[in-house]
């Protein structure tokens, strides 16, 4: 049934239309009202938010044929201005709820407000509406609450598999739907594995004027065979022989783009130990993480006689000296 603020509120007014309005002049003004006013825009200022669902109150009424037919017969018949008020003496001024049905020969004293049910002692206010305006409450309107306003479309959850690379540099992928149709779906550059991309207004349509719902993806990203990640950088083993190792050397890096960039092993590098190679990870932005290069000395499955005859003569060198003494010197503390 229609509500109070059919009686009390200037639906026109609100929207900043005339009562001649067609709808398409209603629509586009609703909409552009309802963009500057969105609760998204206007962050922490209630007013804003009042106004908001006061225009979604306005155009739910004005946007619907039978429902604007109503309010302007409602209107009309109240003067623009009838509330809800007891009648008789010391009542409030303005049309009562007696003046107004007295009109339909139903007079107004012992006239019982109630939704209907069992036991009413008069007409019920809803059957009165109904049979006034040929056939029940409208819809969207429950008992004497305020319409609800348009209703923004339901949010759509998809996820979308992508490669490592794709991922660190981004990509654009096309998703299917039987609802939606196909979408295609810019990835930004830097997107981690399990990450959300929420795109808006890319989910199911919503009521007549009010914006769509939103796409909420998941990502998830396949792994490389030699690089991984850590944060916006960018990690890779690098073997290295003993010798390049001991004596120090400058070898080539992989990188991502598939091209080399060279680095200086130190002579006495361990194996473990990581060398950075600055602005060579994940760029985001005009930001670039690194490429950290973690050191494997790879040990010789077979040897030459010359090379086992250099190792053994390496080893007499080293009169003795014992790599793990401090290490059982630690454990015995």
């Amino acid at each position: 049934m229609a509500s109070q603020d059919w009686f009390e509120k200037d639906f026109y007014a609100i929207l900043g239309v005339s009562q001649e309005a067609d709808e398409a002049t209603i629509k586009k003004t609703y909409r552009k009202l309802a963009r500057k006013m969105h609760p998204d825009q206007n962050q922490g200022d209630p007013r804003a938010e009042e106004r908001f669902k006061e225009i979604g109150e306005a155009y739910a009424v004005l946007s619907d044929p039978t429902q604007r037919k109503e309010y302007d017969a409602i209107r009309a018949m109240a003067h623009g201005g009838a509330r809800f008020t007891a009648g008789g003496p010391g009542g409030a001024g303005g049309a009562s709820f007696e003046d107004l049905f007295s009109a339909f020969g139903t007079g107004g004293q012992g006239m019982r407000f109630g939704t209907g049910g069992q036991g009413a002692s008069g007409p019920d206010l809803e059957d009165l509406l109904g049979g006034l305006f040929g056939g029940g409450a409208a819809p969207g309107y429950g008992g004497y609450g305020a319409p609800r306003g348009p209703r923004h479309g339901a949010d759509v959850q998809a996820s979308t598999r992508i490669g490592f690379r794709d991922a660190v540099e981004g990509s654009t992928v096309s998703l299917q739907s039987p609802e939606l149709g196909r979408i295609n779906v810019r990835i930004p550059a830097g997107v981690k594995d399990g990450q959300k991309i929420k795109l808006r207004g890319k989910g199911r349509a919503g009521d007549p004027g009010a914006p769509k719902g939103d796409l909420i993806l998941t990502v998830t990203v396949d792994p490389h065979p030699v690089f991984g990640r850590d944060g916006d950088n960018l990690t890779v083993d690098l073997p290295v022989t003993f010798a390049e190792a001991a004596l120090g050397a400058t070898v080539p890096v992989p990188t991502l783009d598939g091209k080399s960039v060279k680095v200086k092993v130190a002579a006495g590098t361990p194996s473990g130990r990581v060398l950075r190679l600055k602005g060579r990870g994940v760029k985001r932005g005009d930001k670039s993480g690194d490429l950290l290069a973690k050191v494997q000395v790879v040990v010789p499955q077979r040897l030459t006689d010359e090379a086992r005859a250099a190792i053994e003569k390496m080893a007499s060198a080293e009169n003795g000296y014992d790599p793990r003494a401090e290490l059982f010197a630690k454990a015995r503390t």
